[in-house]
């Protein structure tokens, strides 16, 4: 009880902190309420100058509430329509994925860039921006400083992407189906690729871009299944061989990230429920409640993070993500053009 009451006022913190950045959100969707959580938390951080108080709170929010997202975050994912209505875009996401995959970690490799930063940075740009990371976070036991210098990354070239990206197919001569599918495979995070999609649809009289975008962006978010899986089998692996060596007992569920299996439930719950005839707005409230979350711990991990070691560090992580960005880019359109989409 008493560990409870201590984490009480860093909670509260996070929460307080949390709902004005949600509003601001809604309001400017190409940037994100996440992203205003942690300018706010680091902001906020250096303010506050007895953080003892609410340092149980704060601990519990960035690493239980963020698992508490990523389970809330499989009632947003309806397997069986998504890769019904996505599978035209499979190729390309495929390509695009491993090639996010494959240069971060050569990258890694050339500038040795620490191994979590470039593991949440090749997922996040693979796959779907601050979603993946929150999700990948935990499986790897990522630092809140490493969390919040990826997501800062992502952020940057989510908001190029959006303001970029229709200016772009328009002067490249694409089709609406096509600036749909570019930007639902190489735009990071949803929000951006919904802003991206929405400026296009303003820009063509009559295109409906928007809907093929988030569904290919949707597809491209079932990514995160496999992705933590391999990850967490192969941490799993890597502690077992470790306590091995140091003959130590091995306990596969101390170290294996149970939300996981609990996010992949929440998928398949969904995906069954669906086929059944309950509508899809009945898991909207769990997908909000998600997105929500997610909110809460990205403004505790800007309360853990020092701004300016972020920034002295940034210049490596920033070069990784302008890489992936443009390698996707480049794939993407590449994969359309041999497909004759474009």
């Amino acid at each position: 009880m008493m560990q409870i009451k201590q984490k009480i006022p860093g909670i509260l913190l996070c929460l307080i902190i949390s709902i004005p950045c949600w509003f601001l959100g809604k309001a400017l969707p190409f940037v994100g309420a996440p992203v205003f959580a942690i300018i706010a938390g680091m902001i906020l951080t250096l303010i506050i100058k007895k953080k003892d108080a609410f340092a149980g709170g704060i601990t519990f929010t960035s690493k239980k509430i963020l698992q508490y997202a990523v389970i809330l975050l499989g009632f947003g994912l309806n397997l069986s329509e998504i890769a019904k209505v996505g599978s035209m875009s499979l190729p390309i996401i495929v390509s695009t994925i491993a090639t996010s995959l494959i240069v971060s970690f050569i990258l890694y490799k050339l500038m040795k860039t620490p191994a979590n930063v470039s593991t949440l940075i090749g997922v996040g740009s693979s796959i779907c921006g601050g979603s993946a990371i929150a999700a990948t976070a935990p499986v790897i036991e990522a630092n809140d400083e490493e969390i919040a210098q990826s997501i800062s990354v992502i952020f940057l070239f989510n908001v190029l992407a959006a303001l970029t990206f229709p200016t772009l197919g328009s002067m490249l001569g694409m089709t609406n189906e096509g600036f749909g599918l570019f930007a639902g495979t190489a735009i990071n995070d949803t929000s951006s690729v919904t802003a991206a999609a929405t400026a296009w649809d303003g820009m063509h009289a009559g295109a409906n871009t928007l809907d093929t975008a988030t569904i290919v962006k949707l597809t491209r978010t079932l990514a995160i299944i496999p992705i933590t899986l391999v990850l967490a089998f192969w941490r799993t692996r890597k502690l077992k061989k470790e306590q091995s060596e140091a003959n130590s007992t091995f306990s596969l569920k101390k170290v294996f990230p149970m939300f996981i299996v609990f996010f992949v439930l929440a998928s398949i719950i969904t995906t069954v429920c669906t086929s059944l005839g309950v509508e899809s707005s009945f898991f909207s409230p769990f997908k909000e409640l998600s997105k929500f979350f997610i909110v809460m711990a990205m403004s505790a991990i800007g309360l853990n993070t020092n701004i300016v070691k972020l920034v002295k560090s940034g210049g490596k992580p920033i070069l990784m993500g302008l890489c992936c960005w443009i390698s996707i880019s480049l794939v993407s359109l590449g994969m359309q053009h041999l497909l004759g989409l474009i």
